[in-house]
């Protein structure tokens, strides 16, 4: 009897694997997601279309709306694409008799740290014959930090503020190597103060004003680094815009003229990689607010928004819910499949090889680097986004029969490190490539 029993039960395993495999082969992408132990509290979403065949592969929660973090930085590259020229627009002006008035247009690149773009400089600097130089922020009608952005992010390098003329990429880069400290702008030189009572193990501003404290520990490291957002007011730009140009500049709040001429800093395209690659906060906002500046002379980011919005995203499957540039706000929603109809719109209107140079490639550049490298050549094509309880990733991804898929895979509200689920993400995506 007992013998009978356990036949029986070794057939019943038998015809439940067998009936596990077939479905696993029929649902392939839903029994990587519903097998996962990663994925097992947290809220998923995946949408893979196939460029070839133009079918969706699968869907699962792809009209339902997730926190986008950096995935967002996908919509203002679009917007860029399709407003900015070959060429970042620098300042605006007008001469007038001895005046040189100018206005900025929210280009990130003067001065930008890791960019060193000089042209609004030199540009400003060869007008030594005029008598005065005006600064006006009449355009600039935006808060300095996004809707929705969390207050106490202020210190971290991620959260440099928004401005209309953003110099050395709004923030004070600080090197100390074996005690002698140097930082730029040198203008912030005698704002910085040793704590009276050490700790902490960073250099901290305060949350209102331009003071920087530093423990004392921080001054005996060697080869320490560390780059943090200064509080950006119209008053700091005309003393750091005397502070270089070395001679004084006035300030007006008076609107662009419809006569005011425009120069150009930088090729476009340097920006958006480095934006895309490294996931730069600070130039999404202020790559957005350019935007503005070429639609209407308007500096301000939910006006860009809108404009985009209505003129380019209206065949979205989904409205997205859409407040900044870079993805730092929780207020930003977007569904997979509306960022899969993004791609696809991509993917037809800019050059592949442009695309996939800007977008960070699988164990090649960017914040994809570290990840998919068992191949001798990229597979993904992708911008990841991240917050807490955030990780998503969007992009292209070619499989080893050449099949060319556009993955949104978004996962929200997990309780657990972001390393492991950026991990199984990683696997899921790499199975997609060797078996489609």
């Amino acid at each position: 009897m007992q013998k009978l029993i356990l036949l029986t039960l070794l057939a019943f395993i038998g015809i439940s694997c067998t009936t596990s495999q077939k479905l696993s082969k029929k649902r392939p992408y839903a029994t990587l997601i519903d097998t996962s132990r990663v994925f097992s509290q947290n809220f998923t979403g995946m949408a893979i279309y196939d460029v070839d065949e133009r079918k969706t592969l699968f869907e699962r929660n792809a009209d339902k709306y997730f926190t986008p973090a950096s995935n967002t930085k996908l919509f203002t590259y679009y917007a860029c694409t399709k407003i900015l020229g070959d060429s970042i627009p620098a300042l605006r002006y007008i001469i007038k008799g001895d005046t040189l008035v100018f206005w900025g247009t929210g280009d990130p690149t003067f001065f930008h740290h890791d960019l060193k773009n000089t042209k609004a400089f030199e540009f400003l600097k060869s007008y030594k014959n005029l008598k005065f130089l005006t600064f006006s922020d009449g355009n600039f009608t935006n808060t300095a930090m996004g809707e929705g952005w969390a207050w106490d992010d202020y210190n971290d390098y991620y959260s440099a503020e928004i401005s209309p003329l953003p110099m050395y990429g709004n923030i004070v880069r600080i090197n100390i190597e074996k005690g002698t400290t140097t930082l730029q702008p040198s203008i912030f030189e005698n704002s910085f103060y040793k704590k009276k009572k050490d700790g902490g193990n960073t250099i901290t501003r305060t949350q209102t004003d331009n003071v920087f404290l530093l423990p004392k520990s921080i001054l005996e490291k060697n080869n320490y680094k560390q780059d943090i957002p200064y509080k950006t007011f119209t008053g700091l730009t005309q003393q750091l815009l005397i502070d270089t140009l070395n001679r004084n500049v006035s300030l007006k709040h008076i609107p662009v003229p419809k006569d005011a001429q425009t120069i150009y800093s930088m090729p476009s395209e340097d920006v958006y990689r480095l934006m895309m690659q490294e996931s730069d906060n600070m130039l999404a906002e202020h790559l957005l607010l350019l935007c503005g500046a070429v639609i209407k002379d308007s500096l301000n980011s939910s006006f860009v928004i809108k404009s985009i919005t209505e003129k380019y995203l209206l065949d979205l499957p989904d409205t997205p819910k859409w407040v900044d540039g870079s993805g730092l706000s929780r207020y930003n929603l977007f569904t997979p499949r509306s960022i899969i109809k993004l791609l696809e719109k991509m993917r037809a209107e800019i050059p592949q090889q442009k695309l996939y140079s800007i977008l960070p490639a699988g164990g090649r550049s960017g914040t994809l680097k570290n990840g998919y490298k068992n191949t001798d050549k990229p597979f993904i094509f992708a911008k990841t986004g991240s917050l807490g309880g955030v990780y998503n990733l969007s992009g292209y991804l070619i499989t080893k029969k050449g099949k060319t898929l556009l993955v949104s895979f978004m996962n929200n509200n997990f309780n657990q490190s972001t390393t492991k689920v950026r991990k199984e993400v990683e696997k899921i995506l790499t199975w997609i490539y060797e078996n489609k």
